[in-house]
């Protein structure tokens, strides 16, 4: 009796293992939290970055995450313009959803927001933030502090960030002096990003023991343009004879420089990681944060000097730009590296956006992902394994448009002037350029997307002001108000 008795036990508990371990194979694989990097550069363009084959911009350690990571083909921002596509990207809601929609400066979410930085701080990280915030001014109820962020250093009103020689950048909601600025807003002494970045690298390093979270909204390329010709970045272009049209030659080579400049800081975080040995264990994500802005159109180039949206190997053009969310003013550039766990340049085609960053944070942090989230995780496609859920739907709005995206179908209902509404209706895999609207021939698709439409909007509400004119400080840089973009 006694043997037949361990028999039995044996059997059980052979039973279990095999069944834990059958059960495991539906699990992601990531036993130790991994550090998580995010890097936003502001208004680059789906086409602008080289790997996508643009011949007058260079970004070589871009390039070069691509080659190690997965490069994504329809990865879209969470809005058209700045404030609310951070909003979106930080609370993990679409616009439909978002508690701030436009992008009048400083506006801030609500006190009770949770943000991807306040999920993980919860989750045993360190949490920092460089560069522009835009989810709500000093003196709010939005500032990145009361946010889960241990520092966020930069700018909090995306105004202010117009400008990369302030008289100072604000740290925790204080006020940082820059040396040897003075309010011109392309002459100083420090450049912002520098200082940005200088800040970035000692978050990491004082960090790399255990587990962070480091978010890097950086500024460039947008703006405007203040940047020293004595930079070896500036030099790497100043003999470009590029025809800007109406704007000045200089203009194009600053916002190369600039570009150029932040690829090569995003080359010194990569290089950071290894020396302190931490590459293998962090995971970097990359992307623009709105469509391209075709900056520097001309009668040779339309579409702009660097083709945000126009593809350089088949001339096929995004519709829209900036601003509107045709997909133009949509698709940005995206790439994931994780060495070890991320296969090596690979292509892929899933749709996803900004909501979903939060969602996927929350599953490599090993925390459950938030029930008003409206994003999905990307992790089952970064690492291979298990089947990967996707979206009935993804919805943005732009003033009086609302846009959702269905499979393979986008759909526009803009509300008139009279009150009536418009709609278009593409097929994207068929007609990428949205070309051709074909909402009249195919009403029970569009049927189909309406409701979508109806389902995702719900009114806003939004966070609060405490403070009116330190609210109104950072929004007025230096006493006033920045001049005009020169090309936009």
């Amino acid at each position: 009796m006694k043997s037949n008795f361990s028999l039995s036990i044996g059997i059980v508990l052979v039973s279990f293992v095999f069944l834990s371990f059958k059960n495991d194979e539906t699990k992601l694989e990531t036993p130790q939290k991994p550090n998580i990097i995010y890097i936003m550069l502001d208004e680059v363009g789906y086409f602008e970055p080289s790997y996508m084959g643009n011949k007058n911009l260079l970004t070589p350690n871009i390039d070069k995450m691509a080659k190690e990571g997965m490069h994504f083909t329809n990865a879209y921002a969470g809005a058209s313009v700045c404030a609310p596509t951070r909003v979106s990207l930080m609370t993990g809601k679409h616009m439909g959803h978002t508690s701030m929609r436009s992008n009048g400066g400083g506006a801030p979410i609500r006190l009770e927001e949770e943000t991807v930085a306040s999920i993980l701080k919860k989750a045993g990280y360190a949490t920092g933030g460089f560069g522009k915030w835009g989810c709500g001014n000093r003196g709010t109820s939005g500032v990145p502090e009361k946010h889960g962020f241990d520092q966020f250093y930069g700018y909090y009103d995306q105004v202010h960030a117009h400008s990369f020689y302030p008289e100072y950048l604000i740290n925790n909601s204080k006020e940082i002096p820059l040396k040897g600025n003075v309010g011109k807003f392309y002459i100083g002494e420090t450049h912002a990003q520098d200082e940005i970045f200088k800040e970035a690298v000692k978050f990491i390093k004082s960090n790399s023991e255990n587990p962070f979270f480091c978010y890097l909204p950086f500024t460039p390329p947008h703006g405007l343009w203040g940047f020293s010709k004595d930079h070896p970045s500036y030099k790497l272009f100043a003999d470009k004879d590029w025809n800007v049209g109406q704007y000045k030659l200089d203009d194009g080579i600053r916002y190369a420089a600039m570009l150029h400049m932040t690829d090569g800081q995003i080359g010194e975080i990569f290089k950071l990681l290894e020396d302190l040995e931490i590459d293998d264990n962090t995971i970097v994500f990359f992307s623009g944060d709105n469509g391209g802005a075709d900056y520097f159109p001309s009668k040779e180039n339309p579409r702009g000097l660097f083709g945000a949206n126009v593809n350089p190997e088949t001339g096929v053009e995004f519709r829209g730009r900036k601003g509107n969310v045709y997909e133009g003013g949509l698709k940005i550039p995206m790439v994931v590296r994780w060495p070890g766990k991320i296969k090596e340049n690979t292509k892929n085609d899933l749709v996803w956006y900004f909501p979903d960053f939060m969602a996927t944070a929350s599953e490599l942090a090993g925390v459950d992902v938030p029930e008003y989230c409206d994003g999905l995780s990307i992790l089952p496609t970064l690492l291979g394994k298990k089947k990967q859920h996707k979206h009935d739907y993804l919805f943005w709005i732009a003033k009086n448009t609302h846009a959702l995206r269905s499979g393979d179908w986008k759909a526009y209902a803009t509300t008139l002037k009279n009150g009536e509404i418009s709609w278009e209706l593409y097929n994207l895999k068929r007609d990428p350029g949205e070309t051709n609207n074909v909402a009249l021939s195919k009403k029970r698709i569009l049927s189909k997307l309406e409701i979508y439409m109806k389902e995702a909007y719900t009114k806003p509400i939004g966070g609060e002001i405490y403070d009116k004119d330190l609210f109104r400080k950072d929004h007025i840089i230096n006493g006033s108000k920045p001049p005009r973009f020169r090309g936009n």
